[in-house]
């Protein structure tokens, strides 16, 4: 009878390290980059502003002919400290507004038992293969190619109107890559 090896977290995950730079190394000696997009609202435009937007994404398409992935992350709102900042205010207002406030509270839980009070949070992947070993510093190879598409992504995306950042710092890569991995935890929150 086989016996079944326990396996570790640090086994079971591809990460290798993060670079101070931000840039992840996994296991298999590929890198990663994160980028965090700051999107504009296409909706609150004007028709022309949004041909405008769409034939800029259009360039944008063509303009990254490599690989990328875009992840959306939805994260549950705690709206409580705003619920208790209007009951602070009720004890000082007149009773119309005591009365609009109350039911304005009342819409925000139910909102937040429903689930629908959320903010997202908008990532592109960008990843470096290690396909070429005859490459003699692939880690140095691999930044530079990763920042390269970071620049190109961002002019791109900017013509958009959206604010491109690159995730640098190591403890907003940890931040970034928990709440990925526990993103069970704020489903499963009332």
């Amino acid at each position: 009878m086989k016996t079944q090896k326990n396996v570790t977290v640090q086994e079971w995950l591809p990460f290798e390290r993060i670079l101070e730079n931000g840039i992840i190394e996994l296991k298999n000696k590929n890198y990663i980059k994160i980028l965090k997009i700051n999107p504009i609202n296409f909706n609150l435009k004007s028709e022309l502003e949004q041909d405008a937007i769409l034939n800029s994404y259009k360039i944008f398409l063509k303009t990254c002919n490599f690989p990328f992935q875009i992840l959306i992350q939805s994260n549950k709102e705690d709206l409580s400290k705003h619920v208790k900042k209007i009951n602070e205010n009720l004890i000082h207002e007149k009773n119309s507004i005591q009365e609009i406030s109350k039911k304005y509270i009342q819409y925000i839980n139910n909102l937040n038992h429903n689930k629908k009070s959320s903010s997202k949070n908008f990532y592109i992947i960008l990843k470096e293969k290690n396909n070429n070993k005859e490459i003699l510093n692939f880690e140095e190879y691999a930044i530079e190619n990763l920042n390269d598409k970071y620049f190109k992504i961002k002019d791109c995306l900017s013509r958009c109107g959206n604010i491109v950042t690159d995730v640098n710092d190591k403890e907003q890569v940890l931040s970034i890559l928990f709440s990925f991995l526990n993103s069970r935890i704020y489903f499963n929150q009332n």
